[in-house]
């Protein structure tokens, strides 16, 4: 196990006037033993960042450290890292077992302990009636333990996760994300996973690095993350549905943003001077709460209510809402950021 350290870490594609910075100055230190996720959008720089620590691209600026160690310049192989990707990657004519064991076998490590190693890797995986078996015959959630399986055996410092739930149906990412989590509970390994799904984001982290156009937005905790968001960008896309963020509604003070959770509104009788009345466009029913999905002029606005309210109104009634005045976040209109 390891800390990992960025310090000021720079990604550039070209040169000249083709030069593409993608990375910009990124600074995080993650303790050891710690599962940090690295969320954002597509074409954020979250795959590139962890790359750049696995040292399939090169760093342009800025130091990455594994333990005491800079590893800018040090080959994939001497990083004592193991990767886990979104597409498995095993070999379709190897069993599961030759899967888990390929990377030892290769390292010269004695048969003894390959055999030890993958046995353990299986027990923890549940994967033991399954060794003998090859990839076709299992499934996509087996498929994905199998990998995890071939990064365990390495008993490396650091393990890297490229969105590797991506091509599970929704159950089977739910099963498989609480696999993981016993995992790094079992383990304790270091473990940066990168994902775009904030719910894999939020159940995983212990802290996340919100990614945004190449630079660090937030780094903290879920909680932290979710009820203080460093800017604009973090309210909107953490949380689904995402925080509601007005600037021309009543009480907005011009060249500020006001922002709200879904569920920090409470729909009241009568109209109140500290609140607004809405027209509902749309219902959503979600099981035990509903998305009522209004319109406050020229914003929108999201009403999160549990199904104990019975409220059902129709599209077109006029509601009465009310923000929790302890819960209100203001934004710098012109920068985005937290005030």
């Amino acid at each position: 196990m390891a800390a990992i350290t960025f310090n000021n870490v720079i990604k550039r594609y070209g040169k000249g006037k083709h030069e593409l910075q993608v990375i910009h100055g990124v600074n995080a230190e993650i303790s050891d033993g710690e599962f940090i996720v690295i969320v954002g959008p597509s074409g954020c720089g979250k795959s590139t960042l962890l790359r750049m620590v696995a040292g399939l691209e090169e760093i342009s600026g800025g130091d990455i450290a594994i333990g005491n160690r800079v590893v800018n310049t040090l080959e994939p192989a001497e990083r004592d890292i193991a990767m886990v990707f979104q597409n498995y990657a095993l070999y379709p004519h190897m069993s599961v077992f030759d899967n888990m064991a390929y990377g030892l076998k290769i390292a010269k490590v004695p048969k003894d302990e390959i055999r030890a190693r993958v046995a353990k890797a299986a027990a923890i995986l549940e994967l033991g009636p399954f060794l003998e078996r090859k990839p076709r015959q299992l499934s996509g959630g087996q498929r994905q333990r199998v990998a995890m399986g071939r990064a365990i055996v390495r008993q490396p410092q650091v393990f890297l996760f490229d969105e590797p739930l991506s091509n599970l149906d929704a159950k089977l990412r739910a099963q498989t994300r609480l696999e993981i989590q016993k995992l790094h509970r079992e383990l304790g390994i270091t473990s940066l996973f990168v994902t775009h799904d904030q719910v894999e984001a939020m159940t995983l982290a212990q802290r996340m690095i919100v990614m945004n156009a190449g630079q660090m937005e937030q780094f903290g905790t879920p909680e932290e993350v979710y009820h203080r968001p460093a800017s604009t960008f973090v309210a909107s896309f953490i949380g689904s549905p995402p925080m509601n963020l007005l600037s021309t509604a009543p009480h907005v003070k011009t060249g500020t943003i006001l922002g709200i959770r879904p569920e920090h509104l409470q729909i009241v009788p009568q109209p109140a001077d500290t609140g607004w009345t809405v027209q509902v466009e749309a219902v959503e029913m979600l099981g035990a709460e509903r998305l009522i999905y209004t319109r406050l002029d020229s914003e929108q606005l999201i009403v999160r209510i549990n199904e104990e309210q019975d409220l059902a109104p129709a599209v077109g009634a006029r509601l009465h809402v009310v923000p929790q005045p302890d819960r209100l976040h203001w934004f710098d209109e012109a920068t985005g950021k937290r005030l």
